[in-house]
C-alpha cells in the first residue's frame, strides 16, 4: 500500500498539471461561438453532452440547452445508457467516461480532456488495493464510484453518495463485513449511520478535506440563519455541524426544500449553478477553507473539473481526440458491480 506521503505527492503532481492546463477565460463573442459549434458538432456527431454538477456553469448550461444531462455521477451513469446518441461527451473527470464507456461499450465516450482526474482515483492505485482486500478474504468490497476501472473490477458493489447509505444498510443486514474505499470521510459517515463493520481505505478528496468547522462556525456568526449543507465527503467535525448532509442531489434538493434564504455549502462550488435554478432568489455562499490546518490547495473548487472547457469540447467533437477506452476484460469485470449500483438504484 502506498504512503500517505507518496499519494499526497502524485495528488501534488496531478494539481500542478491541472493548474497548468486550466481553459483561459474567453469574452462573451468568443463565448458563443464555441457554443453556436458545439450544437452544430453535436448534432452533426449524433452526440449528447453529459456534465457533472462541479463542470463550468457555462457547460452545464449548454447540457441543458442541448437536450442533454447535468447530474451527479450516477445518473450521468444512467442516463448515459438510455439515450440513444451514439456518442457520448463525458464532461467531468476520467472515472465517469470510464464508467460511461463500461456501460456502453458500443458507444464512443469523448472527454474535454483525458488528464482531469480525482485525488481519490489518484490515492486508490489498483495494486494496492487488490493487496489490500486480499487481506480480509471475507468481507465485502464496496468502493466508491471516484474510482479506476481496474479498481471496480477489484469491487463486489461500487456506490455513489446517493445511495452508500442503503447499499451498507442493505449488507450489513445481511450480516457482511464491509472494505470500503476509497474515501475515509464519507466511509465514516456511512459506518456511523449503519452501524455496519467496515475496514476503510485512507483516501480523501482534496476539495472536502479542506473544509473547516471552525470556518463555517466563524460564517454563521456573519449569516445567523443560515444553514450549513455539507457533502459527506467532508471531515467529521464538519459532518457534525451541518443541517443537511448528503450527495450533490441531495444537497440541491435540501436548498428548496429548507425555509432558509442563506446557505453555507461545504461542496464544489459549481454545484451552485444548478442551487440557484432549484432555490431562486436564495443566497449560496461557499464554506469557508480556512481555520486551523487549511491549505487551500482546492478552494472549495476542483482543479480537475475545472479542466472541462469549450474550447476542449469542440477539440473532442471535432477531431474526436481524447477518446476512451477499457480493456474489454477490465470492462467485463467491472460491469458487475456497476450494474448492481444501477440494479440497486432501481429498485
Amino acid at each position: 500500500m502506498l504512503s500517505k506521503q507518496d499519494i499526497d505527492d502524485r495528488i501534488l503532481v496531478q494539481e500542478h498539471f491541472a493548474q497548468e492546463h486550466l481553459p483561459q477565460q474567453m469574452g462573451s463573442a468568443e463565448i458563443e461561438q464555441y457554443k453556436s459549434r458545439i450544437r452544430q458538432l453535436l448534432k452533426e456527431k449524433d452526440a449528447c453532452l453529459v456534465a457533472h454538477y462541479y463542470t463550468d456553469d457555462l457547460i452545464q448550461q449548454l447540457a441543458d440547452e442541448t437536450g442533454g444531462c447535468v447530474s451527479d455521477s450516477l445518473e450521468m451513469a444512467r442516463f448515459g445508457s438510455r439515450h440513444p446518441a451514439s456518442t457520448l461527451i463525458v464532461a467531468g473527470v476520467r472515472f465517469m467516461g470510464e464508467t460511461a464507456k463500461i456501460l456502453n461499450p458500443e458507444k464512443r465516450i469523448l472527454m474535454p480532456t483525458l488528464e482531469a482526474t480525482c485525488s481519490l482515483d489518484i490515492g486508490c492505485p489498483a495494486d494496492e488495493f487488490s493487496a489490500f482486500c486480499d487481506q480480509y478474504p471475507d468481507h465485502e468490497v464496496v468502493v466508491y464510484a471516484n474510482t479506476s476501472a481496474a479498481v471496480k473490477a477489484r469491487a463486489d458493489w461500487v456506490v455513489t453518495s446517493s445511495i452508500a447509505l442503503k447499499v451498507v444498510e442493505y449488507l450489513a443486514d445481511q450480516g457482511k463485513k464491509i472494505i470500503w474505499a476509497p474515501d475515509k470521510h464519507l466511509g465514516e459517515y456511512v459506518r456511523k449511520e449503519t452501524g455496519a463493520e467496515m475496514i476503510l481505505w485512507d483516501g480523501s478528496c482534496i476539495v472536502h478535506e479542506e473544509f473547516k468547522a471552525k470556518g463555517i462556525l466563524d460564517l454563521k456568526q456573519v449569516y445567523p440563519d443560515a444553514a450549513v449543507l455539507v457533502h459527506p465527503e467532508s471531515p467529521d467535525a464538519v459532518v457534525q455541524i451541518a443541517d443537511a448532509v448528503g450527495s450533490t442531489s441531495q444537497l440541491i434538493k435540501a436548498a428548496h426544500d429548507l425555509p432558509n434564504e442563506t446557505f453555507i455549502v461545504a461542496t464544489d462550488r459549481g454545484i451552485f449553478y444548478k442551487m440557484q435554478q432549484a432555490a431562486p432568489g436564495k443566497r449560496f455562499l461557499e464554506a469557508p477553507t480556512g481555520g486551523s490546518g487549511a491549505t487551500c490547495r482546492s478552494c472549495a473548487h476542483c482543479p480537475w473539473m475545472a479542466m472541462n472547457g469549450l474550447d476542449n469540447i469542440v477539440a473532442a467533437l471535432e477531431h474526436g481526440v481524447d477518446e476512451i477506452h477499457v480493456d474489454a476484460e477490465l470492462a467485463r469485470r467491472a460491469l458487475k458491480p456497476l450494474q448492481r449500483m444501477l440494479d440497486f438504484s432501481a429498485s
